[in-house]
């Protein structure tokens, strides 16, 4: 047998592992709503390849590949044990009994592990939360595709309706053409499942979810009880209201709270989640995420300036374009924007750095922003340039960052890759808030830039819908539990 006949041999069995893995996954997540992560990435719904790839790719975190043939005996015992809702980590379950010398099976090490989601600890589940949308552009798509992809047992977010413009002029074929802005995305690929339309009942049905689609052009024409939705969380990813008032007329009734995916003005509080989510008070009923670029900055600088402390900071982003510009050159009330956006670079303003004071107020140090736009459609960088408290090293700092993106309360929001040859695209569908460039980092003294990937579409998505998690009380545990 030749090398390479052992090398294929060796790949066909690790599909036949990863083959077993995928049921048993499943099954956690349907019945127990137990999401099943590898290194703070799902597994939920993955193939045969992308769970084999993930687990490839620990090994420019971990500096070696993971092998299914170690995780598979940590799924299997978690199997076994009598589980609430929660999210558990086989990678980090592999990792860490690596490193115990306690003798302890993996079953025993298992069970120890995630007792706080088990028996009389564990979390009964809950009621699913309703959820509204209001608009449906690139990021209340987006967020559409992840609501239905986590309704998982059905008891967590479930998408209840979406409002639109229209009311009472809408073209007939105008349903038709929303699921399929849903069904197919240029950049985002197809729709995982399959949608259906009723128009004369005005749903459309997405992997089994039955959405409404409501026609209204203004919050006011809306009664969402006269649809049998309560307590929903609405979304409003139209832009068009960003203070107190404006998004309290959302607050109709069958409505309890607003989320807006812009960044919030006045007393709105702007939150990150990763970094400031659990400063929300249980009342409030107004919240704001931000923007994809704060989402990107401040979980890499508060870790920044965690550990080396921050005296100053210049950010300067450059950032896909966007909806917001024109095509080609026409009138645009600001002074650029208006210039073609797939032909040129556009020098614009970004709120970003001054946004930062509001997620991380505990900060003093004074940060600077600004902005490029660029001809690409998704995916952006924002370049941190940071004065540090103390001096240290590149060696010192990719450590540190790699060791966050791991281990840290910020895993899901920090990314970290060492792959020399990365480049924007390579980034459309990630799921952390920023991804740490290894390669492209310099650090010399208290010096430090970081560049910074992130997937400004689907990324800042995913961030959107941990905070809606949060507010709604289906944040479950992380298991094991990240250090502090």
């Amino acid at each position: 047998m030749t090398v390479n006949d052992d090398s294929f041999t060796n790949w066909k069995h690790r599909e036949e592992i990863a083959e077993s893995m995928i049921p048993l996954i499943g099954k956690l997540h349907r019945e127990r709503d137990v999401t099943v992560l590898l290194h703070s990435r799902s597994l939920v719904n993955k193939s045969v390849v992308s769970l084999l790839k993930t687990h490839r790719f620990v090994r420019q975190i971990a500096g070696e590949e993971l092998s299914v043939t170690e995780t598979l005996p940590f799924l299997q015992a978690l199997t076994t044990l009598d589980l609430g809702p929660s999210q558990i980590d086989i990678g980090r379950l592999a990792e860490e009994y690596r490193a115990d010398n306690r003798g302890l099976s993996v079953e025993q090490f298992t069970a120890e592990a995630v007792a706080g989601a088990t028996g009389a600890n564990k979390i009964e589940c809950r009621e699913g939360r309703d959820v509204v949308l209001y608009g449906f552009g690139r990021i209340g798509r987006l967020v559409a595709r992840l609501l239905i992809e986590k309704s998982g047992s059905g008891n967590g977010l479930r998408l209840r309706a979406i409002v639109v413009r229209g009311g009472g002029g809408r073209a007939a074929d105008d349903l038709v053409k929303r699921a399929s802005l849903l069904r197919r995305d240029s950049i985002h690929g197809q729709f995982q499942g399959t949608i259906t339309v009723d128009e004369a009942n005005s749903t459309i049905t997405a992997n089994g979810n039955e959405i409404k689609v409501i026609y209204a052009n203004d919050p006011s024409e809306v009664d969402y009880t006269a649809y049998g939705i309560k307590d929903a969380i609405l979304i409003d990813n139209t832009g068009k209201w960003r203070d107190r008032e404006g998004l309290s007329q959302h607050l109709r009734p069958g409505v309890d709270k607003v989320v807006l995916t812009a960044p919030g003005k006045g007393d709105v509080p702007n939150i990150v989640h990763g970094v400031n989510h659990d400063s929300l008070k249980p009342d409030e009923q107004i919240i704001s995420c931000a923007s994809c670029t704060t989402n990107a900055i401040v979980p890499p600088l508060k870790a920044m300036d965690d550990e080396y402390g921050v005296l100053r900071g210049h950010v300067e982003t450059v950032h896909s374009f966007t909806n917001d510009q024109n095509l080609l050159d026409n009138y645009h009330k600001a002074d650029r924007r208006g210039r073609s956006a797939p032909l040129n670079m556009v020098i614009t303003e970004t709120g970003a750095a001054s946004a930062v004071s509001k997620a991380l107020p505990d900060l003093k140090a004074h940060i600077t922003g600004s902005s490029i736009r660029v001809p690409v459609p998704d995916v952006s960088i924002a370049i941190l340039n940071l004065q540090l408290a103390r001096e240290t090293t590149r060696e010192e700092v990719l450590d540190h960052l790699r060791e966050v993106s791991l281990t840290s309360p910020l895993r899901r929001q920090i990314d970290f890759i060492s792959t020399p040859d990365a480049v924007s695209s390579d980034f459309i569908g990630s799921r952390h808030a920023s991804i740490v460039d290894a390669g492209a980092t310099k650090v010399e003294g208290d010096n430090a830039i970081l560049y910074l990937w992130y997937d400004n579409e689907f990324g800042y998505s995913c961030q959107v819908i941990r905070v809606v998690q949060h507010v709604s009380g289906v944040e479950y545990p992380t298991y094991p539990a990240p250090a502090v």
